[in-house]
């Protein structure tokens, strides 16, 4: 059993946001996998499907990000999956906008939902898919929490369908291969391409030559939000 959750909060008024974007490939995925159809449990909203032949269990917590734990620790209690099949995807401010990275382990790096998911279950050594959002951009106006809880640019927004199904893609290849595995492949760098050497011709010329509340209402507090 794999245990896929995205994090984001609930409520129509963020479900664009960057912050939201694990809810946001999780719904890409459950297209993916098939899934039966999210319904009401765990402080959150789950769906069941299979992928690459495993049963997977896809989670959205719907206690707002800085609980989040809560939500987890109920999913894995009820359908105990082992640490290596718990897959958290979150927003990531220090990859670049369409950066798509895997990873087993670490902090938080300041990241309210994974503290909350680690202080929650005692642990930190699941895997993560990081969707990078980038930093502010110059001139923003406003805290780092305004920009996570902002809209994705147009830009940002054209690209978006492409990078979500990249995502779950590689939520694919987790099932498929394993952790170690697929952070190959999906981590991996294209090479830059070889500038061609320059050559004599026989002129003597060269040749020429990327809160706590399960209600979609704004909490009093924005800090439960980021």
């Amino acid at each position: 059993m794999n245990l896929v959750v995205g994090l984001g909060n609930p409520g129509r008024q963020y479900s664009a946001n960057r912050h939201n974007v694990g809810f946001m490939v999780v719904d890409e995925l459950a297209i993916t996998c098939r899934a039966d159809g999210f319904r009401s449990k765990f402080n959150g909203e789950y769906a069941k499907g299979e992928v690459s032949g495993e049963d997977v269990v896809l989670l959205k917590p719907q206690t707002f990000m800085n609980d989040s734990g809560r939500s987890v620790q109920a999913a894995m209690a009820f359908f105990k999956p082992k640490i290596d099949r718990l897959l958290v995807i979150h927003d990531e401010l220090d990859l670049p906008f369409g950066t798509v990275r895997l990873k087993v382990g670490g902090g938080h790096a300041g990241h309210n939902g994974l503290r909350s998911i680690m202080a929650c279950i005692g642990a930190g050594d699941f895997g993560r898919i990081r969707f990078g959002i980038g930093r502010p951009p110059p001139g923003f106006r406003g805290e780092v929490a305004d920009y996570v809880l902002s809209n994705f640019d147009g830009a940002e927004r054209a690209e978006l369908p492409d990078l979500l199904k990249k995502a779950a893609a590689s939520v694919v290849e987790v099932a498929a291969r394993g952790l170690a595995a697929a952070m190959n492949v999906s981590n991996a760098r294209p090479r830059p391409a070889k500038t061609p050497k320059k050559t004599e011709v026989e002129s003597g010329g060269s040749s020429p030559e990327g809160s706590k509340r399960s209600t979609g209402d704004p909490p009093a507090d924005k800090r439960l939000l980021n």
